[in-house]
């Protein structure tokens, strides 16, 4: 007990400056995600597209999604940049620019690139003016989101 209160004492004026909470730090960006509006994407189609990020014990994520994927996280210092392989030997990289937001670029020779974006959501659908300052977002970075299309989310078996 005695040695619970020195550290309490030690750490109290850093708690001061923070914001502490009780228990470990969260992982926001694992979980199941919902896609609320996409660029077009060859290998992902349909309706009642959902995403479940899962953290491994080697550091890794666990990408499950139309397709089942492993997705390493390129820096520790940066966990929301994410590079994922797929069959065809493309790297996607994922930059979480907010919760919502995923963005991925891949270089086809450095002769062209080819773009991806989604908006997600922890629900299957989100506000009109959540959508659009994600495409805001999006468009600010020079990321041409005139072809974004919502995704088809209503009557899904699997709703909560």
């Amino acid at each position: 007990m005695k040695a619970l209160l020195v550290v309490l004492a030690l750490f109290l004026p850093i708690i001061n400056a923070q914001v502490p909470h009780w228990g470990p730090c969260p992982e926001p960006f694992m979980g199941r995600w919902f896609e609320i509006a996409k660029l077009p994407a060859q290998f992902e189609r349909g309706r009642c597209i959902e995403t479940n990020f899962t953290l491994r014990l080697d550091g890794t994520a666990h990408v499950l999604k139309t397709i089942d994927r492993i997705a390493v996280v390129e820096d520790k210092r940066n966990p929301a940049k994410l590079g994922i392989s797929f069959s065809y030997g493309t790297n996607l990289i994922f930059f979480f620019q907010m919760p919502s937001l995923v963005y991925s670029c891949t270089d086809v020779f450095r002769l062209f690139h080819v773009d991806f974006a989604w908006i997600l959501g922890r629900t299957r659908s989100l506000p009109a003016a959540t959508i659009d300052h994600g495409k805001e977002v999006f468009t600010n970075n020079n990321i041409d989101v005139s072809r974004m299309i919502l995704s088809r989310q209503q009557g899904c078996d699997r709703d909560l």
